[in-house]
């Protein structure tokens, strides 16, 4: 890469940081588009003058970061990083479920993309600890438990687990894998409760082993924990729903009242 900066001579941190700092700024530059191959060890060797292992150090800082990939046998490339937008503030409006879309489907259709659910679990389980503390039950009790791994474009990006309370589920579609049109917010409302508002807390962490393979992570790519609890126009608790997503697969888009 012709234009790819020098080595400062007065900085003093170790050669393979300042390598680093190159490729990176290179890259944020747009030098380097994603999905580009960056020049090759040798090249970076002869250009830098350092030993290989320099470089492979430097690469690996970038990997580290999530912003390279490494293909076996072709290189290192510039990690694309398409975004999908959750505009949280229409997803679960009630036009929506009326056309008989979840929310999911129907945040696929403004971003013009293909969705894919991949339902891992339903059925009657414990409720987990953050979940029973908003559904207002003990810890332990069991519940309706929907798993789910997303996938946009057959890029997977999002893990979600449902809790609704038994009671609520029980004998309806939501206990099977498909709940039918509008998802099973549509069954809540059929049930008698009517959706007055949602709340979400976002919290951002590293991912456990299992999240890195279900995802496709690379390394160094943290995710978002999404709790979301739904509320019935009485204000009682229907359902909670756990995400785990790639934080580099999403803009978290939200639209708040001035009164």
């Amino acid at each position: 890469m012709a234009t790819l900066r020098d080595l400062d001579p007065a900085d003093d941190r170790p050669v393979y940081r300042r390598i680093a700092d190159a490729l990176r700024e290179a890259i944020e530059s747009g030098e380097l588009a994603p999905g580009d191959k960056l020049p090759s060890e040798t090249e970076l060797t002869a250009r830098y003058g350092v030993a290989g292992g320099t470089v492979r150090q430097a690469l690996g800082v970038l990997r580290g970061e999530g912003i390279v990939v490494a293909e076996h046998g072709r290189g290192v490339f510039v990690r694309a990083r398409p975004r999908i937008r959750r505009l949280s503030y229409d997803r679960f409006a009630r036009r929506h479920r009326s056309e008989g879309k979840a929310a999911y489907l129907a945040e696929a259709e403004q971003e013009k993309t293909t969705p894919r659910v991949d339902v891992q679990y339903v059925g009657r389980g414990p409720v987990d600890i953050d979940a029973a503390e908003r559904l207002g039950v003990e810890r332990g009790v069991d519940v309706l438990v929907r798993r789910r791994l997303y996938f946009s474009d057959e890029r997977p990006t999002e893990i979600a687990t449902s809790y609704v309370p038994w009671e609520l589920a029980e004998g309806t579609s939501m206990v099977e894998e498909n709940p039918g049109p509008g998802g099973i917010y549509a069954r809540i409302e059929e049930q008698g409760h009517q959706l007055g508002h949602f709340t979400e807390e976002v919290t951002a962490r590293m991912p456990t082993p299992d999240e890195v393979a279900a995802l496709r992570l690379a390394p160094g790519t943290p995710v978002f924990r999404l709790l979301r609890s739904a509320y019935d126009e009485q204000g009682t608790p229907v359902e909670v729903c756990d995400t785990v997503m790639s934080a580099d697969e999403w803009v978290l888009s939200y639209r708040l009242p001035a009164s």
